[in-house]
Order: C-alpha cells, then structure tokens, then sequence
C-alpha cells in the first residue's frame, strides 16, 4: 500500500516499539509505587519527559502527559472561568471547535477569528483580538489539512500586553518544523504521539506557569496533581523515544519530506483545473491539499483507495461529517469546489517511486486515460 496520509497518523517507528516492549511485558509495576518494579516505571516516564521537552526547547516540568492532543486541547478550554470570553480561528481542529461551541451553550462569549485565502491569520484580525478582549484565544501552529503554518511568534508578541492567555494547537507542527515553547509566547500548547510515529492513545499538555492549568481528574497525585490516575507508562516512554529520534533526524527528515512535496507539487502542476490550497504560505513540508474542479473528493479517495493508495479528504475526526471542509470554507472556497478536496500527507518512509505511481494513478482516474 502507498501510504500518504501521515497527518492522520504515522506508523510506530521500530524503534519506539522496541523501546516500549519492555514496559508491556516485563516492568508492568504502577510507576507509584515505591518498590523497585515502580522506580523503574517512574524513572522511565521522567526520561520521556526529558526526551519531549528537548524536543520543544520546554522545561520537563512544564509537561503534563494526556491522552492524545484531543484531550489536551480540551484540558485547555476547561480553563476558562464561568463567562469569560474566548476566541478560536476559524481552521481549528473540531476538538477545539466543539468544546468552543459547548462552552458558548454554556454562557461563554465565543468569537472566531477569519483568516485570508490563505488560511493566515491577518493584521487585521490580530487588532480586532486586541479590540475583543478575549480571556483566551486558540490558533493552531499548522494547519492539519492545508499545512499552512501561522506566526505565533508575531501574534503573542503584539498582543503580549493584552492579559490575553493563548493556547496552540501544535499536534500536527511536531516533528516537522522547529518548536520552541518559550519563543512562541504562548500559555498553553497541546502535543501528540502518533503523528510523530509513536503510539497512539498519548499526547502532551504544556504549560507556561502551573496557574495557567486546571485540575482535570482527581483521585491522585498523578502529573504533577494535574491529572489523576495510573500513567500509560509503555505509550509515554513510546512518546519520549519517538521525540528523540524527531530531534535526531530532523533536518534529514524535512529535507527528504520537502524534497517529496516539491516533486508532488510539480508533477500535480500540470493537471488542467487543480488547485494547491495554501500554496503561497508557509506550508508543512510534508502536507498538500488539493481541489479538482468536476471532481467529488470522496469518490476519488475511494477510487484511489481501490488501487491500494491511502490519501484523505480532511481532517480524520471530521471525515464521517459528508460535508465541505470548514477550514476551506473559512478560507472562502467555494462550497462544491471544496468538497472536491483530498488531502495528501507525506512519511518519512515515502519515496519518489511512490509519489510517480500516485500520479500516474491519479491522472488516469481524473483525465481518464
């Protein structure tokens, strides 16, 4: 199978299983306890710690461990005291957006922020945050569907003066560009395993100052008293060893992905009526996004499917949903156009091979040859 759909998850590296192995077969001791089976499990989450946070330029204290990035996006949100205001871009991943819309339910003032045809956050929307006033904002690092990758940097440091907390969503960011938490000037950041190829069912809340986080479970002093409950101790070492082999191969793996992504884009070029969203703004190396005219976007990912080719319509957690992509929409596509979209996102495990067999393939369903 031609696998290119990474941004919904990655294959665990061998690696990280390896790394795990022993920790669902032989150290199966509750990292609490203060025997030596329960040392070794704590000792082993303490190093993953260590390993995440090299990876984002973090304290390891700053780290809560979850799990995966829907919860710690969620964890954010639940922040928010009673009627305060809060504000989301309007390209948020839906476990921003539907918490968001359950807390309007709730009395809380819900603005979203629009962005340009590009998918960016624009100055003018960053004066009208600064004119909002909202308790807390959320916008995501990169974009899971387009790639599009926002200036955090610049929209913390102008409305640092606002007493404005700021959360980003940086599931997708991890691994694939630099990260560093500090320089970025958010609040709160929301991670996860599996898109990093590490295992599923672990992600990351981290934190600028312990006041910006709320008790989510109680009933143990689990994560720092953050999160109460027995740690998922194989995922989490699983999680800490894929972060350090994402800070190892780094630059080899965004010069091979961008390599993959150039060579996409130039043989996508030449189809008649295509269109790479986003295509003028700082991408993901890995991520493209493309529309079609006269094209069904589901149709075609079925049919690609059929010839063992795996690309996606969107965002994963919305893919049940038949209807067009809120993010192309938010970035003033037009409805049925938007509905012809698919999604290609590429591994490090992917070759050139493999992106000319795609192509072929997909020309001969779309021109019909």
């Amino acid at each position: 199978m031609i696998y290119f759909d990474h941004n919904a998850s990655t294959p665990i590296d061998d690696r990280v299983l390896e790394a795990m192995l022993p920790f669902l077969k032989n150290f199966y001791g509750n990292p609490s306890s203060l025997y030596r089976q329960g040392r070794i499990c704590r000792s082993a989450i303490n190093a993953a710690r260590e390993q995440l946070a090299a990876l984002i330029c973090a304290q390891p204290s700053q780290i809560i461990f979850t799990s995966g990035g829907t919860e710690a996006n969620n964890i954010c949100l639940t922040n928010l005291s009673p009627h305060s205001k809060l504000a989301i871009s309007a390209i948020e991943h839906p476990s921003i957006i539907e918490p968001a819309q359950h807390l309007k339910s709730l009395g809380h003032d819900l603005n979203y922020l629009e962005v340009d045809e590009n998918g960016l956050i624009t100055q003018d929307t960053i004066n009208e945050i600064a004119l909002l006033k909202p308790d807390m904002i959320s916008v995501m690092l990169a974009n899971n569907e387009t790639g599009v990758i926002q200036n955090i940097a610049n929209l913390t440091c102008q409305l640092k003066n606002q007493s404005i907390k700021i959360h980003t969503d940086a599931v997708q960011a991890l691994g694939k560009i630099p990260i560093d938490f500090n320089q970025l000037g958010v609040q709160l950041m929301s991670l996860s395993s599996h898109k990093i190829y590490g295992p599923k069912g672990c992600g990351a809340l981290v934190f600028k100052n312990a006041t910006d986080v709320k008790t989510l479970f109680s009933g143990g002093g689990q994560e720092q008293g953050f999160r109460a409950g027995t740690e998922n101790v194989a995922a989490i070492v699983g999680f800490g060893k894929a972060a350090e082999l994402a800070k190892i191969e780094f630059s080899e793996r965004q010069s091979h992905l961008l390599n993959l992504r150039l060579i996409l884009e130039h043989s996508l070029s030449v189809i008649p009526g295509l269109t790479i969203y986003g295509q003028q703004a700082n991408r993901l190396p890995n991520t493209v996004m493309i529309g079609i005219d006269g094209i069904d976007g589901e149709m075609l990912l079925m049919q690609l499917d059929q010839k063992n080719i795996a690309v996606s319509s969107g965002s994963a957690c919305a893919s049940n949903l038949n209807q067009p992509s809120p993010v192309l929409s938010a970035m003033g596509v037009d409805p049925i156009r938007a509905k012809s979209a698919i999604r290609i996102s590429l591994g490090k495990a992917n070759t050139e091979v493999e992106i000319l067999q795609f192509i072929n393939q997909l020309k001969s369903l779309i021109l019909k040859e």
